[in-house]
C-alpha cells in the first residue's frame, strides 16, 4: 500500500481526536509560531440509525476529510478507558478507535496517546478537572473569546494542546518520536 507521507510543511499541526460512536470531535493546532494557534475544531457525526459499519465508515471518511484538509503531522488520541459498568460501550468506542487508528496508519500520522487523567493534570494541575474546569483552561491557554463547545470539541482541543505541552514547540520528526519513551507517553499521572 503506498503511504502519504505529510512532509509538505505542515508538520507544525497537531490533530487532536476524542473519539466517540455518535459524534467524534477534532482539532488542529498549528504550533509554527510563538505560541498554539487553534486553526479548525469541529465535529464529525454518525447517524444513529445506520448499523455500526455504516457509522464506522462515516467517521473514517470525516477524519480522512480533516486530514486532507489541515496535514497534520501528528495525532494526539485519548485513551480508551473503560468500566465494568459499561463493557458495551468500551466495545463500541473500541470500534471507534480502530477506524481512527487505521486512518491515521494509512495516511502516516504518528499517534500518541494520552489518558484522560494526564490530560486533564497537564492542563489544569487536577486530574480529576471537571469539563468546565478544561474549557477554561484551554480558552485561556489559546486566548479564545468564548470556551470552546461543544465538549467533543473541548476535549480534542485539550488533547492537541496536551501533546504541545508535552513535546514542544515543534511537531517531532519520526526520530524524536522514536526516542520517547512509551511509559512516559502513556503513563497516568
Amino acid at each position: 500500500m503506498n503511504r502519504p507521507a505529510h512532509n509538505n510543511g505542515k508538520q507544525h499541526r497537531i490533530l487532536g481526536v476524542d473519539p466517540g460512536l455518535r459524534i467524534t470531535g477534532y482539532a488542529i493546532l498549528d504550533t509554527e509560531g510563538r505560541k498554539p494557534v487553534l486553526c479548525e475544531g469541529g465535529v464529525i457525526r454518525s447517524q444513529a440509525d445506520l448499523p455500526l459499519e455504516q457509522r464506522i465508515s462515516e467517521i473514517y471518511n470525516g477524519l480522512q476529510e480533516v486530514i486532507h484538509q489541515f496535514h497534520p503531522g501528528v495525532m494526539a488520541l485519548e485513551q480508551l478507558f473503560s468500566s465494568p459498568k459499561h463493557p458495551r460501550t468500551a466495545i463500541l468506542m473500541a470500534h471507534v478507535r480502530g477506524a481512527i487508528c487505521l486512518t491515521a496508519a494509512q495516511t502516516a500520522i504518528p499517534i500518541i496517546h494520552y489518558s484522560p487523567t494526564r490530560l486533564k493534570k497537564l492542563l489544569t494541575g487536577n486530574g480529576r478537572a471537571s469539563k468546565s474546569q478544561m474549557q477554561h483552561a484551554i480558552k485561556e491557554q489559546l486566548g479564545l473569546d468564548r470556551t470552546p463547545k461543544p465538549a467533543d470539541v473541548a476535549d480534542a482541543i485539550a488533547l492537541a494542546l496536551c501533546h504541545y505541552h508535552c513535546v514542544g514547540t515543534a511537531i517531532p520528526q519520526n526520530t524524536v518520536l522514536a526516542n520517547l519513551s512509551p511509559s512516559s507517553i502513556n503513563a497516568t499521572p
